[in-house]
């Protein structure tokens, strides 16, 4: 019984001392559970999204509108809608964006939720505080979005059309970034 005890503790620190290996460029590497899959901060963004059932959508709009490549080198903030957020969005709209004819679209609406640089909530909620309650960021596609922090302590993010969207899950690392759960899609300005 106490040789299994033993055997057992040394797995535990085994699991522990691996979970903390360092990366190639000798940063520790971090784990985190989005929806029931786990994150690794070795992974770039593009890759951890993949791995979520609950960004499946997200997924196939950042592959179909060529970005994937974009995203996945650089330093970037990505705030990263859920499957439901889409949901949300009227029938059939994903699906144009989809379509080869509405790829510039798709391409800005992704894009918009893209900032260049490495963001954690900290940064947001000082930007916040500096500039009096709400501060704005300029997305990857030229768009700006609004953050502000709730009554319940929520970074809530408001895009150009006044859409809104609660930040759910902070700092989730990435290998060239960071990643922000997000209730809704943050749309980009419409074109008059």
């Amino acid at each position: 019984m106490k040789s299994l005890s033993i055997i057992i503790a040394l797995l535990v620190n085994t699991a522990f001392v691996m979970a903390q290996k360092p990366d190639s460029a000798g940063v520790p590497v971090k784990t985190k559970t989005v929806d029931g899959t786990v994150v690794t901060s070795a992974n770039n963004l593009v890759a951890n999204i993949a791995l979520s059932s609950e960004l499946t959508t997200l997924s196939n709009a950042i592959n179909v509108s060529g970005l994937a490549d974009t995203l996945s080198s650089g330093t970037i903030t990505f705030f990263a809608p859920v499957n439901k957020a889409f949901e949300k969005l009227a029938p059939g709209f994903i699906d144009t964006l989809t379509q080869p004819a509405h790829k510039a679209e798709l391409i800005a609406l992704v894009k918009n939720h893209a900032l260049s640089g490495r963001f954690t909530s900290k940064d947001f909620e000082r930007q916040i505080k500096a500039g009096n309650g709400q501060t704005g960021f300029t997305t990857l596609s030229g768009g700006v979005i609004t953050a502000r922090i709730n009554e319940n302590r929520n970074i809530v993010l408001t895009d150009e059309n006044g859409n809104q969207s609660i930040v759910t899950r902070l700092d989730i690392d990435q290998s060239n970034g960071m990643l922000f759960i997000v209730t809704a899609v943050l749309l980009p300005k419409a074109k008059e």
